[in-house]
């Protein structure tokens, strides 16, 4: 006889909304919360999809209305929109107006001509594409993934604004473009009418290019920001204090790891530096390192990632200590330097 629901029903923590914190998304009307979760890795084919589901819970559980996605999310690529799609239809579709779904397209995807890049065609069959993997009606922001030389920025943007008034997404974005092409970008869409929302590129302890300019044009423009990897691929926290365990990403050869050039003494050196600073704080390395990403002006948002649920209960409780003072932050710049 059975004696369990095999499905049961989830209900969403009913306190959700008074664990997290939201800011607004530069000079938007929209709120976004001060952690979103990417769908990066451990949502693709690989992946068990009860992990996935636990994930996805904790997450909402916890505050976090912000998933992301993209179409080559996997392995293999689309899977994660697919994943995605199914654990939405069980648990989340009664919740669809209190979160903020977002995916891109830019890398390639398909094969022959028109599989990647920046045109109209790849771009409104891609969001196509995914819409049908989600099984959304609409996403919440549509990101071009990546700047394409070849298609002319103009086509671009018009190819975003296309999406947004043709039903397809209420915001767009870009990401991993450089602050000269952000700032056109910017631009353009105001003039069509589809103001940018969002930009999302890479920044952590480790790799700070968009203080080089692009912050501040985000500023000035009245852009938000969703910074991706902030712990490094993992190496912003404790995994790798004493070398490289079994499971994290840096031996994982199936998931975007980390390499050589990531694991070099002298940068682990730095870690357990850093970990020192992240003590005297009462933080964890990866708490610290979230705070300090949420420290920059320009930043609404940071995109963790997470391979258990235990990863994201951390993450959240990094936003309890996000003030840094001045010794701490000329300590980390001596460490980096």
């Amino acid at each position: 006889m059975i004696t369990h629901e095999p499905n049961p029903q989830y209900q969403a923590n009913p306190e959700r909304y008074q664990q997290m914190q939201y800011d607004r998304c530069g000079r938007s009307g929209l709120k976004l919360p001060k952690l979103s979760l990417g769908l990066w890795q451990n949502f693709g084919a690989v992946d068990a999809q009860s992990n996935a589901r636990a994930l996805l819970r904790k997450a909402f559980d916890l505050g976090v209305t912000h998933f992301d996605l993209a179409n080559n999310y996997g392995p293999n690529y689309g899977s994660a929109e697919s994943t995605f799609g199914q654990l939405y239809q069980q648990d989340f579709t009664r919740h669809r107006d209190e979160l903020i779904i977002s995916s891109k397209a830019g890398y390639d995807m398909w094969p022959g001509p028109y599989g990647m890049g920046g045109s109209r065609k790849y771009l409104v069959s891609s969001c196509d594409q995914s819409l049908a993997r989600t099984g959304l009606d609409y996403f919440d922001i549509f990101y071009h993934h990546c700047m394409d030389a070849e298609t002319p920025i103009e086509e671009t943007m018009q190819a975003l604004d296309y999406i947004v008034r043709s039903g397809r997404a209420l915001y767009v974005g870009l990401s991993n473009y450089q602050p000269k092409e952000t700032l056109e970008a910017v631009r353009i869409l105001r003039d069509l009418g589809t103001p940018l929302l969002i930009h999302q590129p890479r920044y952590n302890l480790f790799d700070r290019w968009i203080e080089d300019g692009l912050t501040q044009v985000l500023l000035d423009e009245g852009v938000g920001a969703v910074v991706f990897s902030p712990l490094a691929q993992g190496l912003l926290s404790n995994k790798y204090l004493n070398g490289v365990p079994d499971d994290s990403r840096a031996a994982r050869p199936e998931l975007i790891s980390l390499h050589d050039k990531d694991l070099t003494p002298e940068k682990l050196t730095k870690v357990k530096a850093l970990n020192e600073v992240a003590e005297a704080r009462s933080q964890s390395l990866a708490q610290m390192a979230i705070a300090w990403n949420l420290h920059n002006a320009a930043v609404t948002s940071c995109l963790i990632g997470a391979s258990r649920t235990e990863q994201i209960e951390d993450s959240v409780a990094a936003l309890a200590k996000l003030d840094f003072s001045a010794a701490e932050l000329a300590a980390i710049e001596t460490i980096l330097a």
